[in-house]
């Protein structure tokens, strides 16, 4: 069952951006950056309160996706990339990304803190962050 609203073309968009920011970590680093675009969606709290929807969370600016903003958010998405999406539309978590709301590529190891949002972990390359639970309630 659906944790948020997606039309197919939403889940195509989601795709094609869990391709554009994780395709070389695999299945397992695209699902995470899936789990935080739906969380985005889910959580109605701090950079996000108006965030509703698969296209506004995609196309937020400021503090939306590299993404979207450096132009590689160009490839269509392929089935594979399509069923991850609709995994993570239905509801899948994956740790370390199952609460979290933020990720980075750094230079070197993952900071404690980010902007104030605690670390949860890494997977490859990516450093996953999370609000606290006070703040963000729905994506716990």
């Amino acid at each position: 069952m659906a944790v948020i609203k997606a039309t197919s073309d939403d889940i195509k968009m989601l795709a094609r951006l869990m391709r554009a920011e994780a395709e070389g970590e695999g299945d397992l680093g695209m699902l995470m950056v899936g789990n935080v675009g739906v969380n985005r969606v889910r959580s109605g709290c701090l950079d996000f309160k108006n965030i509703r929807s698969i296209p506004q969370m995609v196309y937020q600016s400021p503090g939306g996706f590299e993404a979207t903003q450096k132009g590689y958010f160009y490839q269509s998405a392929r089935d594979r990339e399509i069923r991850l999406a609709k995994r993570m539309v239905n509801g899948e978590r994956q740790h370390p990304a199952s609460n979290a709301l933020w990720f980075f590529k750094p230079a070197g190891g993952c900071p404690a803190e980010w902007y104030d949002q605690t670390n949860s972990g890494r997977y490859k390359a990516h450093c996953f962050f999370i609000p606290t639970r006070s703040d963000c309630p729905r994506v716990y």
